[in-house]
């Protein structure tokens, strides 16, 4: 991986564009100074032939709609692109890195678009690509703007979780290719805390990222901040003072076990007690709101402008409203975060399934998925089970 660069400087505010469609059309504008890269991109994907005929998914049977067994409809496919990353996160990776998957056995462009067309066909609305880091990915404006030629279909947003690095600079073409949102991922606002945990000294440039993103116009912008006891607790105020002044969500994640990321309970923090610490410190919390699926339960800052979330998957599970499918870089399917479960996409598309045969494996999947976290009734349980390491999975 590149080494991450380190010549730009510090924490500072940003200010936020009167009007977020000035922002966006600075940086529409600076696109079309580019070489045509993004416009291409849709052209050529959005022009593609389908396999067979696409077919309104509104007209599809009731049955086909991706409902499980517990009646929960699943309308949110997280798509991974790569097990690549540009950093080395602890709770993400092992120290030694992980076996990457033979590059023959990863999902091509087409099967990409060809698997989130069938996820798309039978309700889902909204994609978020993931990893790895997405922006490894030298085709990345064009994997959006083929994903962006589903929305005839159905299709009505498109995410992506990155960790900011090389971000900036492909900002305006991916804002250009249809990216709606972004969550950046961002434990610490210490550098050197930063370079211990990531393994990669770049805090400089995620920072530069979240100003960048701000002004164009993604508001509020989500950062991800995994809350890992002894190691980075000490920030809940900081990053309340972070977000404060500027419109951005910060997301408090409770740490997770995944394969070799030696995951101790004693690192846990659960989220009632980041709250509980938060409001001892002084920082006032008012409730927000949310959509019925989200996983975060948000609170906005007084006097403040941006808000504080708490994503509280370990301590107080928010199973029972899971909308959520995970697609891995080599072609599985997961309808858990936390099973071992996996359905193979990719060699049946290999094999020339038609969109209804890969409907009919992901109804298959979907009708074994388990009322809460795989079955697993405990912590401890899902600390035993053997689940990939995040980075092949897709955060």
């Amino acid at each position: 991986c590149p080494p991450a660069d380190t010549d730009v400087s510090g924490i500072k505010k940003v200010s936020v564009p009167k009007n977020p469609n000035d922002a966006t059309e600075t940086m529409r504008s600076s696109v079309r100074q580019l070489p045509g890269l993004a416009r291409r991109a849709h052209s050529t994907l959005s022009q593609r032939q389908p396999t067979e005929p696409l077919v309104p998914r509104a007209a599809l049977p009731e049955d086909q709609v991706l409902m499980d067994g517990h009646r929960r409809k699943h309308t949110y496919l997280r798509l991974s692109l790569t097990e690549r990353c540009s950093l080395r996160c602890g709770y993400c990776m092992p120290a030694d890195g992980v076996k990457l998957t033979a590059a023959e056995r990863l999902l091509k462009p087409d099967e990409l678009l060809r698997i989130a067309e069938a996820f798309v066909l039978a309700g889902v609305d909204k994609i978020r690509l993931t990893g790895g880091e997405p922006t490894v990915r030298a085709d990345l404006e064009e994997v959006i703007a083929g994903l962006s030629a589903l929305r005839p279909l159905g299709l009505q947003h498109i995410a992506m979780t990155s960790n900011g690095v090389s971000l900036k600079r492909r900002l305006p073409a991916l804002q250009a290719a249809g990216l709606d949102s972004i969550n950046i991922s961002l434990d610490t606002l210490d550098r050197k805390r930063f370079e211990q945990i990531c393994r990669r000294d770049a805090l400089p440039k995620v920072l530069e990222t979240i100003d960048a993103a701000i002004e164009a116009g993604y508001s509020p912008l989500k950062i991800n901040a995994v809350v890992l006891g002894g190691v980075n607790d000490d920030e809940l105020a900081g990053f309340a003072a972070f977000a404060s002044s500027r419109p951005v969500d910060v997301r408090f994640i409770e740490y997770m076990p995944f394969g070799g990321n030696n995951w101790e309970e004693a690192k846990l923090v659960p989220a009632a007690e980041m709250q509980r610490r938060l409001l001892a410190s002084g920082v006032a919390l008012r409730p927000v709101e949310t959509h019925a699926h989200d996983t975060a339960r948000s609170f906005e800052i007084e006097g403040g402008q941006g808000r504080l979330s708490f994503i509280s998957s370990m301590t107080d599970h928010f199973c029972s409203s899971c909308n959520r499918l995970r697609v891995t870089a080599d072609g599985n399917l997961k309808v858990c975060l936390f099973g071992q479960q996996e359905v193979n996409l990719r060699d049946a598309l290999r094999a020339g399934a038609t969109t209804a045969e890969l409907h009919a494996l992901i109804h298959a999947a979907l009708g074994r998925k388990r009322a809460r976290h795989a079955g697993m009734a405990t912590i401890g349980d899902i600390a035993r089970q053997a689940i990939r390491p995040m980075t092949t999975i897709g955060g």
